[in-house]
C-alpha cells in the first residue's frame, strides 16, 4: 500500500474507532445526549477524511466540497457536545454561522475563483473561530475542574491548530496552485497528525469526564436513601461528624435534631405500604426544603430522619422543628384520605465540649424519647450536658 495513502487512512481508522466506542457508551447511557452528539461528530470526521482520498463520480470538486460539509458538521457536533455536557445552552446559531461562513468561502474558491491557498485558510478559520467559542464556554463555567481546565486547554491549541498552522505552513512552502502533490505536502501531512493527536485527546478526555461522573454518581448513590432523597445513616454520619468536628474546632455551636413520625407502624398497617412510601417522601422533602445547602439531613432508617444544623443553638434549632413539625402535619398526603394528618415528634441536643455525635445522637434520642411519651407531635430539647461539664438541675425541658 502506498505509504501517503496509509497515513490518509490512519485517521478514518482512528475517529471510526472512538465514533464506535462512544456509541457503545452512549447506548449504556442514552440520558446522555453529548455523547451521541460525539458520536455524529467522529463519523463526520470520518467521512470527511475518507472523501479525501476517493472521489465520487459527480466530480472531484463536489467530492471535496461533501468532505468539507462532513467536516464542518464534525467541529459543530463535537463543540456542541463538549458545551451541553456541562449543561449550558449550545450556541447553535453562532457556530453554525460560523461553519456556514467557512463553507461559503471554501465554494467561492472552489467554484467561482478557484484558489486552493485561501479555500485551505476560509475553512481552518472558520474552526479556528468555532474552537475559540468553545474555550470561552469552558472558560466561564463557575467550578472547573482539571478535566475542565484540560479541555480548554484543547479548544485553545485546536484554534491554534486552524489559525497559526495554515499560515506557518503557507509561509514555509508558499500558496498551493493546485491539488497535484497536495496530499504529500507539509500542510496536509501536519493536518493529519495534529487531527490524529486532537481526537485522540479530546476522546480520552470526554471519556475520563464520564468515569468522574459515574464515579460520583456511585458515590453519591451508595450514601443516598433512594426513597427520601436524603443522605442515609452512614452518608449522613459521616457528613454530619466533619461539620460537627469544624463547628468544635471553630467553638461554634452546633445542634442536632431526631424525628420520628407518629404511628407510622399504624399507618402502613391501614393503608398500605405505599401510602407509607408517600409519606416518607413528603416528609423528608419537608426537612430538605427547610435544611436548605447549610444543614446535613438525612434518614436514619424507617420512618427516623436527623438534621444537623452548624452555627444553631438550641433556640434555632427549636424554631426549625417547630417549623417543620406545623407544616408537616398542617398538610394531606396524597392517596390518604383527607381526615389523616400525619405528626411527627422531635428531640433536639445542642453539642457541648468535644463529644462526638454518637454521644449528640444519644442526647437527642432520650429528648425524642420524652416527646412521644408526652403526647407526640411535639419538640423536646435536652439541656443534658457530657459528664465531663456540670448539668443544670432540669435535663430536660418541653418547646
Amino acid at each position: 500500500m502506498d505509504t501517503d495513502l496509509f497515513i490518509s487512512l490512519l485517521n478514518p481508522a482512528i475517529t471510526l474507532t472512538l465514533a464506535a466506542a462512544f456509541l457503545v457508551l452512549w447506548l449504556y447511557r442514552r440520558d446522555r445526549f453529548h455523547l451521541a452528539l460525539v458520536v455524529a461528530a467522529y463519523i463526520g470526521s470520518t467521512s470527511g477524511f475518507l472523501l479525501q482520498n476517493f472521489a465520487l463520480p459527480f466530480g472531484l470538486p463536489a467530492t471535496k466540497l461533501l468532505s468539507n460539509t462532513a467536516f464542518a458538521l464534525s467541529v459543530v457536533a463535537l463543540s456542541g457536545a463538549i458545551i451541553s455536557r456541562y449543561g449550558r445552552p449550545v450556541p447553535w446559531l453562532g457556530i453554525s454561522l460560523l461553519a456556514l461562513g467557512g463553507l461559503s468561502g471554501f465554494c467561492w474558491f472552489m467554484f467561482v475563483q478557484p484558489d486552493l491557498t485561501w479555500r485551505i485558510l476560509s475553512t481552518s478559520f472558520a474552526f479556528g473561530a468555532i474552537s475559540l467559542v468553545v474555550a470561552a464556554e469552558i472558560r466561564s463555567l463557575p467550578n472547573r475542574g482539571r478535566i475542565e481546565s484540560f479541555l480548554l486547554l484543547l479548544a485553545v491549541l485546536s484554534a491554534l491548530n486552524f489559525f497559526a498552522r495554515p499560515l506557518i505552513v503557507i509561509a514555509i512552502e508558499g500558496p498551493y496552485a493546485s491539488l497535484e502533490g497536495f496530499q504529500s505536502s507539509l500542510y496536509w501531512t501536519t493536518a493529519l497528525l495534529a487531527h490524529a493527536v486532537m481526537a485522540l485527546m479530546i476522546a480520552l478526555c470526554l471519556f475520563t469526564a464520564e468515569a468522574a461522573d459515574l464515579m460520583r454518581a456511585l458515590r453519591s448513590e451508595s450514601v443516598t436513601d433512594p426513597l427520601s432523597g436524603l443522605l442515609n445513616r452512614r452518608g449522613f454520619e459521616a457528613r454530619a461528624s466533619a461539620i460537627l468536628a469544624m463547628c468544635q474546632a471553630a467553638r461554634l455551636p452546633a445542634s442536632l435534631i431526631i424525628a420520628d413520625l407518629d404511628r407510622f407502624k399504624a399507618l402502613n398497617d391501614r393503608h398500605g405500604h405505599a401510602a407509607g412510601d408517600r409519606v416518607i417522601a413528603e416528609f423528608a422533602g419537608r426537612l430538605r426544603a427547610a435544611a436548605g445547602t447549610r444543614a446535613v439531613a438525612g434518614r436514619l432508617g424507617g420512618e427516623e430522619f436527623a438534621v444537623l444544623l452548624p452555627m444553631a443553638d438550641a433556640a434555632a434549632a427549636r424554631l426549625f422543628a417547630e417549623a417543620v413539625r406545623k407544616v408537616f402535619s398542617g398538610d394531606s398526603i396524597a392517596g390518604l384520605p383527607r381526615e389523616v394528618r400525619v405528626t411527627g415528634s422531635f428531640g433536639i441536643a445542642l453539642s457541648a465540649g468535644k463529644e462526638c455525635l454518637e454521644e449528640l445522637m444519644r442526647r437527642a434520642d432520650e429528648a425524642l424519647y420524652h416527646a412521644k411519651r408526652d403526647g407526640r407531635d411535639s419538640v423536646r430539647v435536652s439541656y443534658q450536658r457530657p459528664p465531663e461539664l456540670p448539668a443544670p438541675s432540669s435535663a430536660l425541658a418541653p418547646a
